[in-house]
C-alpha cells in the first residue's frame, strides 16, 4: 500500500514507533518485521536497536503540509519589501478596532491610522506574564490526512483585546491577514467572541502565535505572527496576520464560507491507515498501522475489520456499526518529541504536561496518537481493511458528524490479497 501523502519526518516518526511495538509482540511481531518489506531492509541490528528508541511525535518546521495563497506568497518577498510591509518582527503591527459599521463600544482602538497599533514589542511585554505553549495538530477541513504537529507559544488574543476597553454590544472577532493590497486575495476568518475571551476546562487559548517549536515562527508556516485557533481546522488559523476587527455582527465572515464549508466545525476524531501490505502470505500476521487524528471528542479506541470483497455489507447499515471490529493498539506518547526541539525535550511549561515533559493524560485532543495491529489467521483470499475510531463518548467514527464540507473523516478502506 503506498502511504499518504504525509511528511518524510512523520512517516519516519511512525515507523519506528510501530517498529517498537510489533518487537513488544514477541516471536509474531519480530518475524513479520524480518519477513514483511515495510520493515526488512531496516532488520539489521543497528536499526533494531534503533527500534527501541523513543520516537519522535512533532513535525519539524520545515516538513509541514502547506496550504496557503496570495500572489505573491508575503514570504517570498524580498526584505525590503517585507519589512514595509509589515511582514518582519521589526516592523509587524496589528490593528484591532471597532467594526465601522457596527455599533461596537470601545474607548482606545488600536489602529496605523492613530499611530498606536499594536507591535511586536508590545506583544513581547504581555508574553512575559502571559505566553502560553500548547501542542495542536495542523489539519485542513478538506483534508483526510493532517499536516503535522506542533508546539505553538503565543499570547492569547483576549490580553490584547482587553487593551482596546470595550465596553458594549460585541459578539463576535473578524480577523485577516496580508493580502497585498487586493480585496479578491484577502483571507479571513472569525469567532464567537465568547470562544476568544474564555475557554471550556481542558482548552487552549485562541493567541498570537509567534512560536514553533521554540523557534520564531517562519513566514512560511505564517509569521511574523498568525492567529492560532487550537481546536480548529487550519483555516481558522490566519497566517499573516494584520487585522482584528470586533463587531456585534452575528454573522461569520469567513472567506470558507463561500464554498459550501462548516465555518463552525471543531476538529473531528479520525484515524488513517499509513502501512498494511497489498498482499501477504496465508499463516502470517498481517502488520496495519496508522495515525489518529484526535479531535473536540478525544479517543478511547481506534479499531479495525477485515472483511472479504465478496461479502456485501447491507446498505442500510453504512457506517459498518454491526461489523466485528477488534481493538488496534494505541501506542504511548515519546519521551522525547522530536520537531527540532534541543534533544527532543518538551520545555517544562507546556499546558497540561507534567514539568518532565509527559502528558497529564493520553491520548491528547487535538494531536496525532499513533496506533497498530496485527491481524491473525486470516485465510487465503481478497479482502478489504477498515479503521475507524471511538471517542471519549463512546461514538464511533464518522459519527456524530459524518457530513462533508466539515472535516474529513469517512471512515478509509484499504484492500489485500492473502496468498495461499
Amino acid at each position: 500500500m503506498k502511504p499518504p501523502l504525509l511528511s518524510a519526518e512523520l512517516q519516519q516518526q511512525h515507523l519506528e514507533v510501530t517498529r517498537r511495538y510489533f518487537m513488544q509482540l514477541g516471536a509474531a511481531g519480530f518475524a513479520m518485521m524480518n519477513t514483511h518489506p515495510l520493515w526488512a531492509k531496516d532488520s539489521d541490528e543497528a536499526i533494531l536497536a534503533d527500534a527501541t528508541e523513543d520516537m519522535e511525535y512533532l513535525t519539524h518546521p520545515n516538513e509541514f503540509g502547506t496550504v496557503e495563497r496570495g500572489k505573491p506568497l508575503p514570504y517570498r518577498l524580498p526584505l525590503e519589501k517585507r519589512l514595509e510591509i509589515g511582514m518582519e518582527r521589526a516592523t509587524w503591527k496589528l490593528d484591532v478596532i471597532p467594526d465601522p459599521k457596527s455599533n461596537v463600544l470601545m474607548s482606545n482602538p488600536l489602529s496605523r491610522e492613530k499611530g498606536n497599533a499594536f507591535n511586536f514589542k508590545n506583544l513581547m511585554a504581555l508574553a512575559k506574564t502571559h505566553s502560553v505553549k500548547f501542542l495542536k495538530i495542523m489539519s485542513c477541513n478538506n483534508m483526510s490526512k493532517p499536516l503535522g504537529m506542533g508546539l505553538w507559544e503565543g499570547v492569547p488574543l483576549r490580553h490584547v483585546i482587553w487593551k482596546t476597553n470595550p465596553q458594549a454590544n460585541i459578539r463576535r472577532v473578524f480577523y485577516y491577514g496580508h493580502h497585498n493590497n487586493d480585496p479578491k486575495q484577502r483571507f479571513q476568518s472569525s469567532l464567537p467572541v465568547g470562544r476568544v475571551l474564555e475557554d471550556a476546562p481542558g482548552d487552549n487559548p485562541v493567541i498570537l502565535c509567534y512560536k514553533l517549536n521554540g523557534k520564531w515562527i517562519s513566514g512560511r508556516r505564517g509569521g511574523p505572527v498568525r492567529m492560532l485557533v487550537p481546536d480548529a481546522y487550519g483555516f481558522k488559523s490566519v497566517k499573516w496576520l494584520k487585522s482584528v476587527v470586533i463587531t456585534n455582527n452575528h454573522q461569520a465572515n469567513d472567506t470558507y464560507a463561500g464554498g459550501n464549508n462548516d465555518i463552525d466545525s471543531w476538529m473531528k476524531t479520525m484515524c488513517r491507515f499509513l502501512y498494511k501490505p497489498l498482499r501477504n502470505k496465508a499463516g502470517t500476521p498481517i502488520p496495519v498501522t496508522g495515525l489518529a487524528q484526535v479531535g473536540v471528542g478525544g479517543l478511547s479506541k481506534v479499531q479495525v475489520w477485515i472483511n472479504p470483497q465478496d461479502k456485501l455489507w447491507p446498505k442500510e447499515d453504512p457506517y459498518f456499526t454491526k461489523a466485528p471490529w477488534q481493538d488496534a493498539k494505541i501506542l504511548p506518547p515519546p519521551t522525547k518529541w522530536g520537531g527540532d526541539l534541543p534533544e527532543g525535550k518538551l520545555p517544562p511549561d507546556v499546558r497540561f504536561f507534567t514539568k518532565d515533559g509527559q502528558p497529564k493524560h493520553w491520548p491528547m485532543r487535538y494531536t496525532i496518537a499513533h496506533w497498530a495491529t496485527l491481524l491473525k489467521d486470516i485465510t487465503p483470499g481478497k479482502y478489504d481493511v477498515y479503521c475507524r475510531t471511538i471517542d471519549t463518548n463512546g461514538i464511533a467514527q464518522p459519527m456524530p458528524r459524518p457530513f462533508r464540507k466539515s472535516g474529513g473523516n469517512k471512515i478509509q478502506k484499504s484492500p489485500i490479497t492473502v496468498e495461499g
